[in-house]
């Protein structure tokens, strides 16, 4: 069996270093911790040790800091979900190299919260916690619930009280405690701080708390599976929409990985990361268009519920990334998220929730201002599934023709010429 390659974590901003244990911010300067790799069990790992591995987000176990033994895994077993080559949605936007649509909504629990939540819990029951839990928008809790259910370990789970009816439906389904709170994202996220602290909470993993710094890398699989399923290339441009900003740091975080280990190069000229986020909560695009790293924190609005993170733990790593990259960073109204939800499924067959709808409306938008090249090859990211936000689209679409059960009826509604 392959080691893990993790080492140790360290803080993001200052460098200080920690054992591999339940702690999500530095003692020396309160900063974020991140799971830090030995460069040299990476450069070790192969494309046919990767080949070998199965057909989920595990075949990248070597490139992981948990989950490489089988049995030792907490999982759905998500992951090589569809890269969908999008040449009608590239025409309808004015790409003319290719456009390709990664559709994480074919996960288990129908978004890429099955990745990050499979690694935190696999980290989770190897620390000994007893119980999983997590603050979320919605996708997040359905995850952390479904495989709590899998795994027969308890779990609670804390979300808003105002989201989508789906999202409660689909995390109430398996079982575990669902505790709705009155207040935003941001309220849920600061109780739940304050939970792990507890005694009565000594024993729980919080996914995006305790134990944040495995949870994160979970998102990296996203940006390995792209390079694999494009034969082993990273795109020249990416867009990915943002909540806490943390997945688009792992995308990027995940081609410097395979770069640094070997396992592909660079495209010529590099890469650029754009980010997408809704204009009901847009902190972080709004503090890189105004040329600042400071991000002021805002009261969510808007449909796009999924991305309502109005303090975002990862926006300033998100804005250096975009920068480091050459890319950039837009937000969508309502209006245009529903516009992009049913463009991109009128083009590709793929029914994106808010999120997905959200990201290809600024993809039109980077594309209509010049901010991203129409001559290089794109993938953009939907992250969940149409189903869950029905109500977006709701008033929008339905029956374009209704007939009584004859050929009359049929004949006068224009079906027979």
């Amino acid at each position: 069996m392959v080691a893990s390659p993790a080492r140790c974590l360290a803080c993001r901003n200052c460098g200080a270093e920690v054992p591999l244990r339940p702690q999500h911010a530095c003692f020396e300067c309160f900063g974020p911790l991140e799971v830090a790799y030995d460069a040299d069990a990476l450069r070790r790992v192969t494309r046919e040790d990767l080949a070998a591995g199965p057909p989920t987000m595990w075949r990248y176990a070597p490139l992981l800091p948990v989950g490489q033994a089988p049995e030792s895994r907490v999982t759905l077993d998500p992951g090589f979900t569809p890269l969908v080559r999008a040449n009608a949605l590239a025409d309808a936007i004015g790409l003319r190299a290719p456009l390709w649509v990664k559709d994480d909504s074919a996960n288990p629990t129908h978004s890429f919260k099955d990745r990050v939540v499979s690694v935190a819990l696999t980290a989770a029951r190897g620390l000994g916690f007893t119980r999983f839990a997590c603050a979320s928008t919605g996708n997040l809790a359905n995850s952390v619930a479904a495989h709590a259910a899998r795994a027969g370990v308890p779990s609670i789970v804390f979300i808003p009280s105002d989201l989508e009816q789906g999202k409660i439906i689909t995390t109430a389904v398996y079982g575990g405690d669902l505790v709705a709170i009155e207040g935003s994202y941001d309220d849920v996220n600061r109780l739940c701080g304050e939970l792990v602290e507890t005694d009565e909470f000594e024993d729980t993993a919080f996914v995006n708390v305790n134990v944040r710094p495995f949870y994160a890398e979970g998102s990296k699989t996203l940006g390995y599976e792209v390079a694999e399923q494009l034969g082993w290339r990273i795109p020249a441009q990416v867009v990915i929409p943002m909540a806490s900003g943390e997945l688009l740091t792992k995308v990027d975080k995940a081609f410097s990985e395979l770069v640094e280990a070997g396992l592909v190069e660079a495209p010529e000229g590099g890469w650029k990361v754009f980010g997408a986020q809704s204009a009901g909560c847009n902190p972080i695009a709004t503090a890189l268009q105004a040329g600042t790293d400071e991000i002021k924190p805002v009261k969510p609005t808007g449909i796009a519920k999924s991305l309502n993170i109005g303090d975002p733990a990862a926006g300033a790593y998100a804005i250096e990334a975009v920068r480091r990259t050459g890319g950039w960073m837009d937000f969508a109204d309502d209006d245009e998220i529903r516009a992009g939800i049913r463009l991109l499924a009128e083009t590709t067959g793929v029914f994106a929730e808010t999120a997905g709808g959200t990201t290809v409306a600024v993809l039109k938008k980077l594309v209509e201002s010049g901010k991203l090249d129409p001559e290089k090859e794109t993938v953009v990211y939907n992250t969940g599934e149409g189903l869950k936000t029905i109500d977006a689209v709701a008033e929008q679409v339905g029956p374009t023709h209704r007939i009584k059960p004859s050929l009359r009826g049929a004949r006068e509604a224009g079906l027979l010429g």
